[in-house]
């Protein structure tokens, strides 16, 4: 983009999807816009309090108290996104594609991007400037976390088509590529050890190079033997002690398929 927008045209421009903060490139590698970051802190700087009531006296109201135009989006049917009533926000300068469907009570933050007939189940939070590709369900109390700063780090991206188990938690800039499924219980953050038991390694990350998921893997939370100097080892053995990994157990097949398929009626 040869303008660098700032302010409510950058926000506006993230909700059209016109801007993201993180672009998948044709060679497969994802690229973060970190001066869209940047601009986003620089609305939290600029902005100051504000109180805002929703609701009719009627039948109740609330208030609110945060920074002046990071409010809530209000949405229409020619949007074409379908928000359940129960207490879901969707904060300015996050974008909903098409068909998507958000259960309540969910939150999307500014600068999310939640492309075309995802759902975003009950509990679930989409953080601050992460990515989520089409036909991805989020599953009930899932977390996908959020990054604001430092601008430059790669947010959490979820590819196509991923099917993300309830209670899951993803961090740090993980990447989960096209038709991967965490089963129930997955958390992964940059450095997690993940196991893959189909090519037999082991996948590892840092918060410089975050972790990543490879493509139509099933991920289940598994445990491994605490390895430590001798005696902690010796002592951790004797109570029988292991520590938290992930599981690459097999890649999506039909069996997986008809377990995670979306229910096209829900839409």
């Amino acid at each position: 983009m040869s303008e660098r927008l700032r302010g409510q045209s950058l926000l506006r421009a993230l909700e059209t999807g016109e801007v993201r903060v993180a672009e998948r490139g044709a060679d497969g590698a994802w690229r973060v816009n970190a001066w869209v970051k940047e601009e986003i802190l620089q609305c939290f700087r600029d902005a100051g309090l504000v109180r805002t009531v929703v609701g009719d006296p009627a039948h109740g109201q609330f208030s609110f108290v945060d920074k002046a135009g990071l409010g809530a989006q209000q949405w229409d049917v020619p949007d074409g996104v379908r928000i359940v009533p129960g207490g879901t926000a969707i904060r300015r300068g996050a974008h909903l594609g098409k068909g998507v469907i958000v259960m309540p009570p969910a939150y999307v933050n500014v600068g999310a991007f939640v492309d075309e007939g995802s759902m975003v189940d009950s509990h679930a939070l989409i953080g601050s400037c992460a990515q989520i590709g089409k036909r991805v369900h989020v599953s009930a109390a899932a977390q996908i976390g959020g990054v604001l700063e430092p601008a430059g780090a790669r947010p959490v991206i979820v590819e196509d088509e991923v099917f993300i188990g309830g209670n899951c938690g993803v961090y740090e800039g993980v990447l989960v590529r096209r038709g991967a499924v965490l089963a129930s219980g997955v958390v992964l953050s940059a450095s997690t050890p993940v196991f893959d038991l189909v090519e037999q390694r082991e996948l590892r990350g840092s918060r410089e190079a975050p972790l990543e998921i490879p493509e139509h893997a099933v991920v289940v939370p598994g445990s491994r033997a605490i390895r430590a100097p001798s005696d902690s080892a010796a002592w951790a053995a004797s109570q029988g002690l292991s520590i938290a990994c992930a599981l690459i157990v097999k890649r999506r097949d039909e069996r997986t398929d008809r377990a995670t398929a979306l229910e096209q009626a829900l839409r």
